[in-house]
């Protein structure tokens, strides 16, 4: 199987933003949240199956997630913050209070 290097940037999605009014548990936020949007390039060489899924490990965790298509530029991956992007996020805050959400080293790879 196919393993991509690249970086995770975290965002905010509209369709998130209108399904947390329903509560983070609601089923339309937690497959928003675990939704990684990939270049359309790296969607044909991950050779993604019908269920979509990858594997996405950064230093601190890693988790599995629904992968789509959308134009943008190879090795760069997506993901709207939420619980399942919180556990790749490292922790450490050098002195700032707050961790880095965009440029996360990450491994991609289909399942």
């Amino acid at each position: 199987m196919a393993v991509i290097s690249g970086f995770l940037v975290t965002v905010r999605t509209v369709k998130q933003g209108a399904s947390m009014e329903k509560g983070k548990t609601n089923p339309e936020y937690v497959a928003e949240t675990s939704m990684l949007t990939v270049s359309p390039q790296d969607y044909e060489r991950l050779a993604l199956g019908e269920e979509k899924k990858a594997k996405v490990k950064s230093s601190s965790g890693e988790i599995v997630v629904t992968c789509r298509a959308a134009a943008g530029p190879e090795g760069i991956f997506s993901l709207p913050l939420g619980a399942p992007a919180n556990l790749l996020i490292d922790e450490q805050t050098f002195g700032t209070g707050v961790p880095n959400f965009k440029g996360i080293d990450v491994e991609v790879q289909a399942l």
